[in-house]
């Protein structure tokens, strides 16, 4: 009968306001939840089979939580480098164990950024899920998979150790002054026939040079260069320069320091390891023409692809003109490039002190790791205190055809779900995933205002309900009573 039917509706109607209440309870415990997304109760009527003549039967109402995942909080700016936002619509993937993951462990996925390196050097957030992102290979290469969860890796900042930068490139920034006076080595040399004391690279060098016997040449000016080895070892090199005869030419040599270091072959002595002419415009510039001319007897024959190689230390006895790192050492081979024509500088010839503006190096020393940083696009580059950044890895981040329908786990994180669709893997900035903001926090999209008047409307409801059983309740009683 029709009361029946109206008692039955009022119960649907606590049920669906109860359902209600306990969804804003949810939103309003985790205002504070960092990246929680809120949840809201939405009613849906229901509607029994009516026969014709036979009255009308109440149906009730119908509770059914509606998720609003894909909704974004606000980014809020944070003091740790490893609290990461996303601005757009991806999820960090996440996993509930760091180690020895096979296909079969549950990938997890998130909002909820607040990760911190754990005692294993693992991102762990404050769920305790652990982030999970594509490994940098030794060529700086990442290889990304949008479909394959297998290639990820937990991200671990912890197993980085030192490292060190062998020296590629140096820049020299260094004058000669023009009217540094003739030495008389320089001058023998030029005389004919040649004199007693003449300069020679080979026989009376300036890397014979000895102040307290006297042997040797001295240069009219010398500069040295911190070189760093393959690991790190901190070695010297050091370009003399002796005037000539000759205008805008000068003699020069590059030697190690000390000797020790190196191994030299024939033609080459008292650890020198390059020797020729250096020539210069009238105005004062390197002359590049002049030193492609002299050919074999300049310096360097081309000065915009000047060069010197060091053989590895355990490299075959060195040929004539050939330099290896000396066996001891036990370090790698290396290349070394010369600027010497910046066009901030370079090594020039005017008439003022001879001096050494800057010599600048791209080579470091064995540096300890200082910090981790995280950049937009999701690379995670570890910075040590010699200067030198590393990347580590890359954070994958996931979208979904329809985030609004993912299952909710405990600890803010999401499954899979028949009616979310499948998972893509992006990287960040790329397929609408969103950029990545370190030092940044997702705030919860909870608005209390909102919450506290569906409080309000939702015990009004909930008493409406109750009332319509008292009601149907009293109209049975006058039923049961017309017996009387």
């Amino acid at each position: 009968m029709s009361i029946n039917s109206a008692l039955l509706a009022g119960v649907s109607g606590l049920k669906a306001n109860s359902a209600a209440l306990a969804a804003i309870s949810q939103n309003i415990a985790n205002v504070n939840t960092v990246g929680y997304k809120r949840t809201a109760g939405e009613f849906s009527t229901v509607i029994n089979s009516q026969a014709q003549g036979a009255g009308y039967s109440a149906g009730g109402v119908l509770a059914t939580a509606r998720h609003y995942t894909s909704q974004n909080g606000q980014l809020q700016r944070t003091t740790s480098n490893t609290d990461l936002g996303i601005s757009g619509q991806g999820f960090f993937v996440v996993t509930e164990k760091p180690e020895n993951l096979d296909v079969t462990d549950t990938r997890l996925f998130t909002r909820a950024g607040a990760f911190r390196v754990d005692n294993l050097g693992y991102l762990k957030n404050t769920s305790g899920l652990y982030l999970q992102g594509w490994p940098v290979d030794a060529d700086g290469t990442v290889p990304t998979d949008p479909s394959d969860l297998s290639r990820l890796r937990t991200i671990n900042v912890g197993s980085v150790g030192g490292t060190a930068e062998a020296t590629t490139r140096v820049q020299l920034n260094a004058n000669i002054k023009s009217s540094q006076t003739v030495s008389a080595e320089a001058a023998d040399a030029a005389s004919v026939p040649v004199g007693a004391n003449a300069y020679n690279s080979t026989t009376n060098s300036m890397a014979m040079f000895d102040p307290e016997t006297g042997a040797g040449v001295k240069p009219d000016f010398e500069l040295t260069i911190p070189v760093s080895d393959s690991k790190g070892g901190q070695r010297t090199v050091a370009i003399s320069f002796l005037k000539s005869t000759t205008p805008n030419q000068w003699f020069a040599e590059i030697r190690a320091i000390p000797a020790s270091d190196v191994i030299t072959g024939a033609g080459l002595s008292n650890s020198q390891l390059k020797s020729g002419l250096v020539a210069f415009t009238q105005d004062g510039r390197l002359d590049a023409d002049a030193m492609a001319a002299l050919g074999a007897a300049a310096l360097f024959p081309d000065p915009d692809a000047a060069t010197l190689t060091f053989g590895a230390s355990d490299a075959a006895a060195p040929g004539a003109g050939i330099v290896n790192w000396a066996a001891g050492l036990g370090i790698d081979d290396q290349v070394l490039t010369f600027d010497l024509s910046a066009s901030a500088g370079g090594l020039t010839q005017y008439d003022s002190a001879s001096v050494v503006q800057a010599v600048l190096t791209n080579g470091t020393t064995f540096g300890n790791l200082s910090e981790v940083r995280i950049d937009d696009r999701g690379f995670v580059t570890a910075i040590f205190d010699n200067g030198v950044t590393r990347r580590i890895a890359q954070i994958a981040l996931a979208t979904f055809p329809s985030p609004d329908a993912l299952s909710q786990t405990s600890g803010n994180a999401y499954r899979v779900s028949q009616g979310s669709g499948t998972f893509n893997l992006k990287a960040a900035g790329s397929g609408g995933a969103g950029l990545i903001g370190a030092s940044q926090l997702e705030a919860s999209t909870v608005d209390l205002s909102v919450e506290f008047t569906g409080l309000i409307t939702t015990q009004r409801a909930y008493s409406a309900s109750s009332k319509i059983i008292t009601t149907a309740d009293e109209m049975l009683a006058e039923l049961i009573s017309i017996k009387r």
